[in-house]
């Protein structure tokens, strides 16, 4: 990040006044498709789609390079589960039953690669049908390769190696006109059962998603809150990495009071005869999202002490031209100050304020002067 896209980046969350990012940009009417990585650099990435929260698919030519796309995959552009069985055959890995519904997901089983590779190969041979049902390899973590996945409202890009994909994608708040009576999400919106059918009142407000055509090799980079259904249209494998940065830490914040909320609802009828019922809360939200408030601001502490290291190594010279390919001056700064204000945020948060904090280092209020007087060190820079 250069400081003009900095600078463009601080005002553009000034002039937000404390909304979120996804919930004001108009919907655009298609998706871009960015063709050469030589004419697209990381400022023009970060001004036109991170923070309008846009999404945007990138060719074939960015992953190029990719050591998966020439390893995982046949001269024909087909899986190649020799490779895989002979590198991988012995992981572990999640498998959902796509032919069975359980609310609006699938069951999962854990069964080695080399298992699920010889049913893929029978479902092929059987003209992609099984007595088995439709099993799909999804969410696994690789630990051999720098890509993990995250939760909440987090930013996320797919690439797929082989094979292609056809994507439906919803702007944030186009969902809600997809609940049911009751509020939940449909299963699959392009079934004539849930376009046809009438539990879903809020079904003629809603515009048609935006529809994606994913080639091998091509990346489709999904904003936050973005929701999305995905269809392989044959043989596929992607690779997937969720992330949070300072230009959606607000929405996961946001999210994650949501989520807080939604469970006081639940158990509301207990508050006055539980005791800690603002504790039991929390760890309901901690079952359900995956974290809790006071996980969330180890989040953030872990984030900011990074940053703040990386602060004091900042001279005048390193802020002018110290920019390369990783974490810059620049970028380190504007993070500081996303954190900050998010931080600010939780400390008044009147559900943080009944967490204890007594065993927190940095106490979450000492954080935030930190990082305040970080930032009004650097205002001039």
């Amino acid at each position: 990040m250069d400081r003009e896209t900095r600078v463009f980046a601080e005002s553009h969350f000034r002039s937000l006044r404390g909304r979120l990012p996804s919930r004001v940009c108009p919907t655009p009417d298609r998706v871009d498709f960015i063709e050469n990585p030589d004419s697209f650099s990381y400022a023009d990435f970060f001004k036109g789609y991170l923070l309008p929260n846009l999404p945007c698919v990138f060719s074939s030519a960015f992953t190029e390079g990719w050591g998966s796309r020439k390893h995982w995959v046949t001269p024909s552009g087909k899986p190649d589960f020799d490779y895989l069985l002979q590198n991988y055959g012995d992981v572990v890995v999640p498998v959902a039953n796509c032919g069975v519904q359980e609310y609006n997901s699938n069951p999962k089983e854990h069964m080695p690669l080399r298992d699920y590779i010889s049913y893929w190969k029978e479902f092929i041979q059987g003209h992609y049908s099984s007595p088995r049902g439709c099993l799909y390899l999804k969410d696994w973590h690789l630990c051999r390769s720098p890509f993990h996945a995250d939760i909440f409202r987090s930013f996320s890009w797919s690439v797929n190696i082989c094979g292609r994909k056809k994507w439906f994608l919803f702007p944030p708040g186009q969902e809600e006109a997809l609940r049911d009576c009751h509020g939940g999400l449909p299963y699959d919106v392009t079934a004539p059962a849930f376009l046809e059918s009438r539990p879903h009142p809020g079904l003629n407000h809603c515009s048609p998603p935006l529809e994606v055509m994913q080639e091998a090799g091509e990346m489709v980079f999904v904003p936050s809150g973005w929701h999305h259904q995905v269809h392989n249209m044959e043989d596929t494998i992607s690779i997937n990495h969720n992330w949070v940065n300072g230009c959606n830490l607000a929405n996961m914040w946001h999210f994650l009071q949501q989520e807080l909320c939604a469970v006081q609802r639940e158990v509301g009828e207990w508050k006055d005869t539980m005791p800690d019922w603002h504790h039991h809360c929390q760890v309901i939200m901690r079952s359900c999202s995956g974290i809790n408030f006071k996980e969330f601001y180890h989040f953030l502490k872990v984030i900011a002490e990074r940053r703040l290291l990386l602060a004091k190594e900042i001279g005048p010279g390193e802020v002018e031209y110290g920019e390369g390919s990783g974490l810059g001056p620049q970028q380190t700064i504007f993070d500081i100050s996303r954190i900050a204000e998010v931080l600010a945020s939780v400390v008044v948060n009147p559900d943080f304020q009944k967490v204890d904090t007594s065993m927190l280092s940095p106490q979450p209020e000492d954080l935030l002067q930190q990082l305040e007087e970080v930032m009004a060190s650097m205002e001039p820079l």
